[in-house]
């Protein structure tokens, strides 16, 4: 089974994406989330299926999400403690 969906890329918030199903567009998505989410714009569409890889996601957990609750939010990947850390050497006290 596949479903043709909509990736909505945030344009103040890096990384955010929305995923959506084409034919229901942002009609099941919170009005609190789409304020929080902001100004965005069409990212791609694409033909969903299980099989399919997903550079952050699973496949299978968006389309979950697209069921259950009518859209999957995309957030940036966490920093671990350790990436911290080495950012935290590098800087310079002035």
């Amino acid at each position: 089974m596949k479903v043709l969906c909509n990736v909505y890329k945030s344009l103040t918030r890096d990384d955010y994406y929305l995923f959506v199903n084409r034919d229901e567009e942002l009609t099941r998505v919170p009005e609190s989330l789409l304020k929080h989410f902001g100004p965005h714009e069409l990212a791609m569409t694409l033909a969903l299926s299980h099989e399919q890889r997903l550079a952050a996601a699973t496949a299978a957990d968006v389309l979950d999400a697209l069921v259950d609750k009518g859209y999957y939010l995309q957030l940036p990947p966490q920093r671990s403690d350790a990436d911290m850390q080495a950012v935290r050497s590098k800087n310079e006290k002035l």
